[in-house]
């Protein structure tokens, strides 16, 4: 799995992996709405990750993951859910632990996040 994807590719994955847990369908104003982004950045952003092969778009506009998307979308997803609990535990308000863990989980290498993983898991 590839996380060479840059931090945008990355949160627009993470956006649809956490909109779809919600609904069976998301389009790409679903998306807009949710990132707060404008349509001409969020068809864009779907062109790109449809040409990677990271998402499929239906004829009715519904997006889905590939088997990769969905993959790099969950290890997002459990970074900024594990460092933000990480944070709370430290007194860290939630939506400035939620804030900090979308800045961080993009870049903290793997060992450090395995390290905090840890860490919250024996709390």
């Amino acid at each position: 799995m590839s996380l060479h994807l840059q931090e945008s590719g990355q949160m627009y994955l993470e956006t649809i992996y956490v909109l779809l847990k919600k609904s069976s369908a998301v389009r790409a104003i679903d998306i807009g709405e949710h990132m707060g982004y404008s349509k001409p950045s969020v068809s864009r952003a779907m062109g790109l990750l449809k040409n990677a092969g990271y998402i499929s778009v239906d004829k009715d506009g519904l997006i889905s993951l590939s088997d990769e998307g969905r993959q790099i979308a969950e290890k997002i997803y459990e970074r900024h859910t594990i460092i933000t609990k990480f944070f709370i535990s430290l007194g860290v308000d939630e939506k400035n632990a939620s804030e900090d863990a979308c800045k961080i989980e993009h870049d903290i290498s793997d060992a450090s996040f395995e390290a905090i993983k840890k860490y919250v898991e024996e709390k």
